[in-house]
């Protein structure tokens, strides 16, 4: 008997396990790569990243100048980059982003608007891949500025510990 029970109890285990991630759930009739929500279980770490900014890329160019980092998808792309570094060094990763904000500032190629399409060229990349399906939960909001006039993303995540 003693086999038996600690048979079921090892079989429960992967379920616990799974219960206690974060829970994404989607948005309604939608296949936008965001969650409408996610909840996070009790006993969890939740950790939150400042802001971060992108690399330059053209060391030429400069340092005030969107030449100096790039495009929208460009700045996009780096400041995730630089987001997934310092959460491997925290022995985190992408999927473990549950929170993120976007600050976009209008550009000029686009009306002075944000560049919406040129930020989820970039997302994208990361979140809703074959590789890394989980979704946070997301907004984009556009900025008068950021601290340099070259910067056209800024972006801050919260991540939660497994």
């Amino acid at each position: 008997m003693q086999k038996a029970t600690l048979l079921a109890l090892l079989l429960t285990i992967p379920a616990f396990a799974y219960a206690q991630d974060a829970i994404r759930y989607k948005l309604p009739n939608s296949n936008f790569p965001i969650s409408a929500a996610v909840e996070i279980p009790a006993g969890k770490s939740i950790v939150f990243l400042s802001g971060m900014v992108p690399p330059v890329i053209d060391a030429k160019a400069p340092k005030d100048s969107v030449a100096a980092y790039g495009d929208t998808k460009t700045q996009t792309i780096g400041a995730l980059t630089a987001i997934q570094k310092q959460l491997q060094s925290m022995h985190l990763d992408m999927g473990d982003v549950v929170k993120m904000q976007v600050f976009l500032v209008g550009d000029e190629a686009h009306g002075g608007r944000m560049d919406f399409a040129g930020f989820m060229a970039g997302y994208t990349q990361f979140f809703g891949t074959k590789e890394q399906p989980k979704l946070p939960a997301r907004s984009a909001i556009q900025v008068a500025g950021l601290a340099n006039p070259g910067f056209r993303v800024e972006i801050e995540v919260t991540a939660v510990r497994p």
